[in-house]
């Protein structure tokens, strides 16, 4: 095919009101070999991926993040076990693949970040990539303060016996607060956080995190300032590493004693969770989270593809390397907990072994109410036994014998921070080698974090590199200046309270307005832009149309499905006021407290200020067409105005009366 028929079939890419009239230059260093479009007019070189690896790799480590490690496995917990990952599965395969699909056509076939995407299909919704932007930049600002918290932990991996295996003394006392707690508690929010009692005490910055969440964004910086040129060489090792850690912690746990057992407590079926509507909700944001739909980052990542790529068997290969890698987090994380769990549970029942043996001393227990098995000896005492014994005759025992139960005990600080700062960093804290697994772990997370925050830096300049010429021709500024930025505003997130703030970006900044990006994407490209149409785009592109099924998935389910996630999800905020998880330093225990008026002002304003640009993009394209429609109207206008015969300023008009005028004296 020559470079005439090839330019031929090429769907022209979007032009933007800084460019000049003429092709866009779209220098594309793509896999497939496709020949390079030049244009006057485009001031940068669009970058292509040198291989289908690296695409492959830049798609993976954006959409496998912190989540799968530890929101996944702790929503199946709760949720019904293996009842939650067949819901799971059944919302990726009809909601959140078909969604992922069309955003990775979106991108392939305009080659534009997430504001060309949608100002291509109509001028009006061009404020849908600017709200993903917005969203974006949110979620980099606190999810960099959690790479700088993995950076602390890792740094301080480095010594043994580690600091948060046992509690710190004052003289010959231990400290009152990590006694009445655990050590890996009292680290993570009195030495690592230095945390107040509420969002409402602000405290004083904590220099520690202030140079960790430096590091984190220099690392960020110098990743992506030569774009995805210099990123995806980062993603060779960030991307993959983790799966290798995540191996060995799954061989090394499955030999812990009590494995099984919390892997069993976590698939465990429950299957009338199905009833309940909640459960399906928390399935749906899992999958629309954990695939990373309306960031842009997707639609960003796949606009450097060439244009015959397979981005429908993409689709699916990612979605079920995502799925896999949250059921692998999941196994490693129950195994761990499981074996942490039940070392906790059996110092329960030697606790209380030696309680029933004192009482019994004491001649306070009946004799008929002793144990059958060796109470003298706990350590031979089986934990199933014990609660047997307990579940009978417990109550009748007098002193504060306590029902050991192994699913209460891995229960506790299972969810988000608390399992990676609390519950695991314990459980790692009693292997062998303990300094060794907590650096492998910490230094996973800060991987998984850093492949995910490329991603979402990437669905930031991206757009706006292909939006403004002034940004494309200083890419490498503005990186390092949205970097700055960035630090000086996550500044914020180092206070000692700055772990409250974190929540409240994480449960409000990015839920309602992405939902709300995705509703309006959906509706775009299936009604306005038309699902026929854009079936006839990708074949197109691929050379084959895909299953119409899509059309109908497009249209009526997905975009059914994200209106009932966004009700439910409004209609649970104003039920139920919002509470966030705090430290109360004088019982040493965490406590939900109700967030204040300001900060439910300063939650409303995050999403208020997400969304602004859908509406702002709307009402500036409407006028921006009166405006033109105006102009037309008056230049035509001006064009067949009547001419006084007086003037004696040659025109078109009096020529032509002139002309008549001649014709008819001749007549």
């Amino acid at each position: 095919m020559n470079r005439e028929s090839t330019r031929a079939m090429e769907k022209q890419p979007l032009p933007t009101d800084d460019y000049n009239t003429g092709t866009r230059q779209s220098e594309m260093e793509g896999y497939a070999g496709e020949d390079t479009q030049q244009g006057s007019s485009e001031p940068v070189a669009r970058a292509g991926w040198n291989s289908k690896i690296e695409y492959f790799l830049a798609q993976v480590g954006f959409s496998v993040g912190l989540g799968n490690v530890w929101r996944f496995p702790y929503l199946c917990h709760q949720n019904g076990g293996g009842s939650f990952i067949l819901l799971y599965v059944l919302l990726m395969l009809v909601v959140g693949i078909p969604l992922f699909f069309l955003e990775l056509a979106a991108g392939q076939a305009i080659r534009q970040g997430s504001i060309g995407v949608w100002k291509y299909i109509s001028p009006r919704l061009a404020g849908i990539g600017y709200s993903s932007c917005v969203v974006c930049f949110f979620v980099a600002l606190y999810y960099n303060v959690i790479l700088a918290w993995s950076i602390f932990y890792l740094g301080n991996s480095f010594q043994f016996p580690l600091p948060w295996e046992q509690c710190p003394k004052q003289g010959n006392l231990t400290v009152k607060e990590c006694d009445k707690s655990t050590p890996t508690s009292y680290f993570w929010y009195r030495k690592a956080l230095d945390i107040t009692d509420s969002i409402d005490e602000v405290g004083s910055f904590n220099p520690y995190i202030i140079c960790c969440l430096l590091a984190a964004w220099t690392i960020v910086c110098l990743g992506m300032f030569k774009g995805i040129k210099s990123s995806v060489k980062v993603m060779y090792f960030s991307s993959i590493f983790p799966y290798v850690v995540l191996f060995c912690f799954l061989v090394r746990g499955l030999l812990l004693d009590g494995a099984l057992d919390g892997i069993a407590y976590m698939f465990y079926p429950k299957l009338e969770i199905w009833a309940d509507v909640q459960v399906w909700r928390q399935a749906a944001t899992q999958v629309f989270f954990a695939l990373g739909l309306g960031f842009g980052s997707i639609i960003a990542y796949s606009s450097y593809n060439p244009k015959n790529n397979n981005c429908h068997r993409d689709a699916f290969t990612v979605s079920s390397i995502n799925f896999l890698t949250s059921v692998l987090a999941s196994l490693v994380v129950f195994s761990v907990l499981g074996f942490r769990a039940k070392k906790k549970a059996l110092e329960c029942v030697a606790s209380n072994m030696k309680e029933l043996s004192d009482q019994f001393l004491s001649n306070n227990v009946d004799t008929n109410l002793m144990p059958s098995f060796n109470y003298s000896d706990p350590s031979s005492v089986a934990l199933e036994v014990y609660r047997d014994w307990f579940n009978q005759y417990g109550s009748k025992v007098p002193g504060n014998l306590t029902d050991c139960d192994l699913e209460k005990e891995m229960q506790q600080g299972v969810e988000g921070t608390g399992l990676a700062f609390i519950a695991f960093t314990e459980a790692m804290s009693l292997l062998p080698g303990s300094p060794f697994w907590s650096a492998l772990f910490f230094l996973m997370l800060l991987n998984l974090g850093l492949s995910t925050m490329f991603g979402t830096m990437e669905g930031i300049l991206a757009p706006l590199t292909d939006r403004f010429k002034t940004l494309a021709n200083n890419k490498t500024k503005f990186t390092i200046f949205s970097c700055i930025v960035g630090f000086l505003i996550g500044l914020l997130f180092s206070q000692r309270c700055g772990n409250y703030f974190v929540m409240m970006f994480d449960d409000y900044s990015a839920t309602l307005p992405l939902i709300i990006v995705v509703v309006f994407e959906t509706f775009s490209v299936s009604w306005l832009y038309g699902a026929d149409r854009f079936l006839d785009d990708i074949e197109a592109m691929l050379g084959w149309r895909p299953h119409v099924i899509y059309k109908y998935l497009w249209k009526y389910i997905c975009l059914l499905a994200m209106l009932g996630l966004l009700g439910a999800t409004t209609i649970r905020m104003f039920i139920k006021r919002p509470t966030y998880l705090a430290w109360n330093r004088e019982t040493a225990s965490e406590e939900y407290l109700e967030y204040p008026g300001w900060a439910l002002a300063v939650m409303a304003l995050l999403i208020i200020f997400a969304m602004m640009p859908v509406p702002v993009g709307l009402i500036h394209a409407v006028l921006q067409d009166r405006t033109k429609q105006t102009a037309r109207g008056t230049e035509t206008a001006g064009q067949y105005r009547i001419v006084s015969t007086d003037d004696n300023c040659e025109t078109p008009m009096t020529e032509l009366s002139q002309r008549n005028g001649t014709a008819a004296s001749f007549s």
